[in-house]
């Protein structure tokens, strides 16, 4: 994979552009009027997204697409500063034909062990909690 290089551009206040090589953007704003997210939201939605993204692929692959799909990720900060993030429950809501939670809880572990770098990434004395449901939204069993 190599080297990953991301440009920041202070835009004033506490907002900031962050461009990828390939020029795609995010907005991180920490100001009173924010218009983007916060450098800790960010973290929280890039942990989501990376992980969502696995079991996503991984129930496509074993022919259980899910129809509806969505993540809680709650982040519990530190009282003192740096106010780190102490704890992070990821907890994952899926439905679709088929879908147990037995196999959705198998393609969350596969994400968070191997396959997330965004996980893998977070420093080792972050307890993540992996929260598991499964639910049918809009169809029938």
């Amino acid at each position: 994979m190599g080297t990953k290089t991301v440009k920041i551009d202070w835009l004033g206040d506490q907002r900031y552009v962050g461009r990828s090589e390939n020029g795609q953007q995010i907005l991180i704003d920490n100001s009173e009027n924010k218009v983007g997210v916060s450098p800790m939201d960010a973290l929280l939605a890039a942990l989501g997204t990376c992980t969502a993204y696995d079991v996503v692929g991984i129930m496509n692959k074993r022919k259980t697409p899910l129809s509806t799909y969505r993540l809680e990720v709650v982040g519990e900060r530190a009282e003192e500063t740096p106010a780190r993030y102490t704890r992070i429950t990821v907890r994952h809501i899926a439905g679709g034909a088929g879908v147990t939670k037995e196999q959705l809880e198998k393609a969350v572990h596969l994400s968070h062990e191997k396959y997330c770098s965004v996980a893998a990434s977070l420093n080792a004395e972050m307890m993540l909690e992996v929260e598991l449901a499964e639910e049918v939204e809009g169809e029938a069993g």
